[in-house]
């Protein structure tokens, strides 16, 4: 898989006209959700290429990423000449990243795209390191396929316009990657102010925590080694996002991945040994930040049923990764049912859900 380009923008109207020149293309789309049409279409329409764009708005929220809205974006495409050289520009948070990556991935057998993540969560997570994918049956990122955008532009002028719930979504992964990278990574975003954001200070955060994805990706493409530290909180998490959707209780995913961490580091700590000053460190700042998601004891059997149907999963088992230490990763560990429960156990009385 050929790695994308990210580049970290200073200048979002020059950087955004440098990458365009630099491809060749005979038709340019710009793909928007109605949020982002909103809030950031005006930061990106005063150039005259992008202006000019057939521009493609599908319905905002993670419900919206299925299969109706995929078909809406090959119908525009094919009524609206696109050809197999042509260029889309996605241009939104990672529902929207991930949607119009795989849209991209799969019309004409494949066009070019790029990325400008305008979320927190798009910027660190979703635009970067080629997933890209569609929720179907009740089950996220169902079908997709690996597929780079050729350019990730981040410009943190997008991510002033995030409220608090959009804006912690996306820091639940920097956590996540500063577990899996260094004590000094992880230090960094426990220390940081999520309640008076320095921007300078985040933007600097941000490139610092993509730099660690883009090291892994780098390394293992397809998942199929050292790629899965990644997953770390996603296992559990995405079994919480699935129920909220289920009881029409909608969370971010981000929230979901806070809680996923808290239950894969009780898990860590039991079979791998994790410190526990470190597990009660991130517990704490999980706590402080993150609202509950209220859900009971009759739901932990549809949560694991979420957990057995993950795509990671190899057999019958739940897979999972866990740490050792923060930077210690250790990929394919198992856990059983009541240990799983155990540990939604665990979240429920260290947060209070």
């Amino acid at each position: 898989m050929k790695m994308q380009k990210v580049i970290k923008s200073t200048d979002l109207n020059q950087d955004l006209s440098y990458i365009l020149d630099q491809l060749s293309f005979d038709r340019l789309f710009i793909l928007t959700d109605e949020n982002t049409e909103k809030l950031c279409w005006p930061l990106v329409k005063g150039n005259k290429r992008i202006s000019e764009a057939g521009k493609i708005i599908i319905k905002a929220g993670d419900k919206n990423k299925n299969i109706d809205a995929l078909s809406s974006i090959w119908k525009y495409l094919s009524e609206n000449g696109a050809t197999r050289h042509s260029l889309l520009i996605n241009l939104g948070g990672g529902m929207l990243t991930d949607i119009g990556g795989f849209a991209a991935a799969t019309f004409k057998r494949g066009i070019k795209c790029i990325n400008i993540p305008t979320t927190l969560l798009g910027a660190v997570d979703a635009a970067v390191g080629g997933k890209t994918g569609i929720n179907f049956n009740g089950l996220k990122n169902e079908i997709g396929s690996f597929a780079p955008a050729e350019t990730v532009l981040i410009d943190s002028a997008f991510f002033r316009s995030l409220d608090t719930q959009n804006f912690l979504s996306g820091y639940a992964e920097m956590i996540k990657h500063g577990l899996i990278d260094s004590d000094k990574e992880w230090k960094a975003t426990l220390s940081f102010d999520t309640e008076e954001i320095d921007y300078d200070k985040l933007k600097q955060l941000v490139v610092d925590s993509v730099a660690v994805k883009e090291r892994i990706v780098e390394i293992d493409p397809f998942e199929r080694g050292i790629r899965k530290a990644l997953n770390l909180g996603h296992t559990i998490g995405h079994a919480f996002e699935s129920l909220s959707y289920e009881i029409n209780k909608p969370v971010q995913h981000g929230y979901a991945v806070a809680w996923g961490i808290i239950c894969e580091l009780y898990l860590s700590q039991k079979f791998c040994n994790f410190p526990k000053e470190k597990l009660y460190k991130t517990v704490y700042f999980i706590k402080d930040n993150y609202e509950g998601f209220y859900f009971d004891c009759d739901h932990y059997e549809r949560l694991y049923e979420y957990m057995k149907h993950d795509k990671k999963n190899e057999s019958d088992t739940v897979n999972f990764t866990f740490l050792s230490d923060v930077g210690k990763v250790e990929i394919n560990q198992t856990a059983g049912k009541e240990d799983i429960f155990d540990s939604i156990d665990f979240l429920r009385e260290s947060v209070g859900l």
